[in-house]
Order: structure tokens, then sequence, then C-alpha cells
């Protein structure tokens, strides 16, 4: 691109910041940089345009970075360097930099096409791109720090984190009973874990095991679950207007059958708390390193949940980042239940990730929860166990058929709850009988 075409570039860009956060038909975003490059330049040819739309969605040099399947994230040290993290490496210094201030200038231009337009013109702003990728930008007297999350174009399945090792079939098989509730009642969860250990991963991967008919509510800082299994589905996200706080109160006027929080960090705990005390069901991530520091984190400030009102918490699950030959490897390192409170809350782990083995060894079965469902549908205890060793069965089972993504789970678990028995016998498990047919 020369010089000219260049210099109306960067005057259209300044002219667009936050405009297209709305706009998601490329056509139309075209015709806005038509009818702006006009303004700036009324001789401009429809060529010279098409040039500088198609500089406009480049994002050189880290194209291929925000594309890949393995890299979760892009971090571009000013001039200095540009690090990604790929799932695979890990941490990874690329050969890649922007080369001088002017190019880094024009690249945070091309971001703040897609900033909100609170954050716009602010010191710290945060991008939504089409391609569903989260950018996050701080100005500093040295230039721009920029951090870019991935979208992954597929969503990993349940299977997918059995295959890859995080957990498996019972853990997974527990996450269903928990998630579905047998229609009656599902978990209260929180999923701990420290940032970048999965929680959201294992959370979008759960929905697979949503009933159809449930109405759900997500909150969220930035989009981040995919919510494209479920009809029904509310997607609220926080701004300067709308804090957390409000979002999830507000939340409790929507019908919801089943809140869901993309992070509880502060006083929207109470809130979550005071849902789940009123028999809404929720699910959140919580930044924690244990089922304990969970705990810890809901009694103590900016949370601030009274100690007797954590029991109505009914699970937790604790996912990290553990190496194995030096290489990072996701792992649902604990699984707890809380089983009351007396001068402390009690919980009772359920499994917990032995370090010796590279395994989840169980501890105990589930008591708490599984006295808590028999109660409600009027089944003996045990049977509880036993459905939940049916669906591990079924889990194998489509792990052997080929169903491995989200759709195809989403469908054959809806299927199940229909008629048990024929979804069974189509996964080759004629010998298997349903144990709670709800």
């Amino acid at each position: 691109m020369n010089k000219r075409l260049a210099d109306i570039e960067l005057k259209v860009l300044d002219r667009l910041i936050g405009r297209f956060v709305k706009v998601t038909d490329a056509d139309r975003r075209k015709e806005i940089v038509m009818a702006t490059a006009r303004t700036v330049e009324p001789g401009i040819t429809a060529d010279e345009v098409n040039q500088i739309f198609e500089s406009m969605n480049t994002l050189y040099p880290i194209d291929k970075y925000a594309t890949s399947d393995t890299i979760e994230d892009v971090m571009i040290n000013n001039t200095k360097n540009i690090f990604v993290y790929d799932t695979d490496k890990g941490s990874v210094k690329t050969e890649d930099t922007i080369p001088d201030r002017e190019a880094l200038d024009l690249f945070v231009k091309k971001l703040r096409l897609y900033a909100t337009n609170e954050s716009a013109h602010g010191n710290v702003m945060d991008v939504h791109m089409p391609t569903g990728n989260r950018v996050n930008i701080v100005s500093s007297p040295l230039g721009y720090d920029i951090t870019m999350r991935n979208f992954k174009k597929r969503t990993l399945s349940i299977i997918d984190l059995i295959n890859s090792g995080e957990l498996d079939y019972q853990i997974a098989a527990r996450l269903w009973v928990y998630m579905d509730g047998f229609a009656v009642r599902p978990a209260n969860l929180l999923i701990g874990g420290m940032p970048a250990s999965g929680k959201t991963t294992l959370l979008n991967a759960m929905f697979s095991f949503i009933r159809p008919e449930e109405r759900i509510v997500t909150i969220e800082e930035t989009y981040e679950l995919n919510t494209e299994t479920q009809e029904n589905c509310a997607r609220l996200e926080t701004s300067e207007q709308l804090p957390m706080e409000e979002l999830v109160k507000n939340a409790l006027r929507m019908r919801p059958d089943m809140i869901i929080i993309g992070e509880t960090r502060g006083k929207e705990a109470n809130d979550m708390i005071t849902a789940m005390n009123i028999g809404k069901i929720v699910i959140s991530t919580i930044h924690a390193s244990t089922a304990r520091d969970v705990v810890n984190r809901l009694q103590h400030a900016p949370m601030n949940v009274p100690l007797e009102m954590v029991s109505v918490v009914d699970g937790i699950i604790i996912t990290a980042q553990v190496f194995k030959d030096r290489k990072p490897i996701r792992k649902v390192t604990q699984m707890s239940e809380i089983s009351g409170v007396e001068t402390q809350v009690l919980l009772s782990d359920l499994y917990k990730f032995d370090y010796k083995t590279f395994a989840s060894a169980p501890i105990l079965p589930s008591i708490t929860y599984r006295d808590t469902i028999s109660k409600v549908i009027g089944v003996l205890p045990q049977d509880i166990l036993a459905e939940e060793s049916v669906r591990a069965a079924m889990l194998l089972a489509m792990n052997k058929h080929g169903i491995r993504d989200m759709k195809s789970i989403s469908e054959t678990v809806r299927a199940y709850y229909d008629n048990p028995e024929a979804t069974l016998a189509k996964l080759g498990l004629n010998n298997l009988m349903p144990v709670i047919r709800r």
C-alpha cells in the first residue's frame, strides 16, 4: 500500500473507533469504510477502498496465531516481542515482532474498531473481534501491551477432555448426574482453579448434559461460554453500567432454571448463594486451587458469604495445570461435596489427583448429593450410583462410536432422556438397563 492510501487508512480508522462493535456483516462494514473513505478523499476509487478494507482486516504479524487451533493466547509486549501460549508446549516466544511504535499504533487502531464505546478511548480496552477472539489492550508510555484470547472454532467436548486425560469416564458421569439432577434437582456447582487451568473449558463441555427444556441465563464479563446446544438461553454480559452483582440479581427476574456465572470474584457471591438458597440452580467458576480454598474465598472479603450459607453449594470441582515431561496438561485434580457445617464447612472428597500415578483416584462415593437427590425423586441411594455407572458406560460407548463433538453428544444425551432403552441399544449396550427413568 502506498503512503497516500496508508494516510487515508489512518484517518478512516480514527473516524470509525468503536463503530464495528454491533456490525456483524462484512459487507455492511465495507459499505461503512467506503462512505467514510470518500468523506476523507472524495476521489478515491473502489479498488483503493478495497485495499484499505483488506488492510484493516489484516492483523499482521499475528494472523497465523489468531486462527490457530492450538494457540490459546497471543501476548504482544509493545514492540519487544510476541509470545504465544500453545496448548501442547506452554508459553513460547515467537520470532515475530511489531517493528516500531508507528506499526503498533496502526495495529491498535484496527482493534479499536471493535472496542466498546465505553472503553474505545480509554487506557484499558476490551475488544471482541468478529472471529470471537477477545483482546485486552493496556496503554502505557512505552506503547501498548496486548493480550488476545483465541476463540476455539470447535468447543472441546466432554469426550475430548476424557481423551486428553483431563478426567475419566466415572468423573464425567458424575458431572452428568450433577448437571441433569434427574430433571428434578441439578447440583449447585463451583468449578475452581487457577488462571488457564481449564475451568471454562470444562464448564463449556458440561453444557451437553443440560436438559433441553431448561431455561438458562449466563452471565459473563466477556463472552466465552458456548451456548449453541441450548435453545432457551439468555446471554448477559457485564459493562460499566451493569456490573456482575446487578446482573446476578436481575437474573432471578428472568425465570431461570439454571444460572451460569462465568466467574465469581466479588460481592456478587452473596447474590449467587441467595439464588441457590431460594431454589435456583447456579454454576460458576472461581479462582482457587483446592476445594478448601474455594470455601475460604467465599467466606472472606470481598465475598463475605456467611458460614451457614455456604452449605447450599453441593459440589466443588477443581481443575489444574500439571506437568508431565515438562509439558502442561490439564487435570481435574479434586472433586468434593459439602457435607455440612459445624465450626467450619465440612468437605467430603470424592476424587483426588494422585501425582504418583498421574490419575484421579476415587476416595469416597457421593453421599450428600446422592442422598439429597434420592429423597427428592424417591429412589434408593444405591440406585443413583448405579445409574451413574450406566452413564459412564454410555460415554465410553459414545467414544467408541465416534460420537465426540458437542452437538452429537448433546443429541445422544437428549435421546437418552426421551427414550433410554432405545438409546442404549443404539450404542450397543443392550445388556444395560436404565436404573432411573426421568
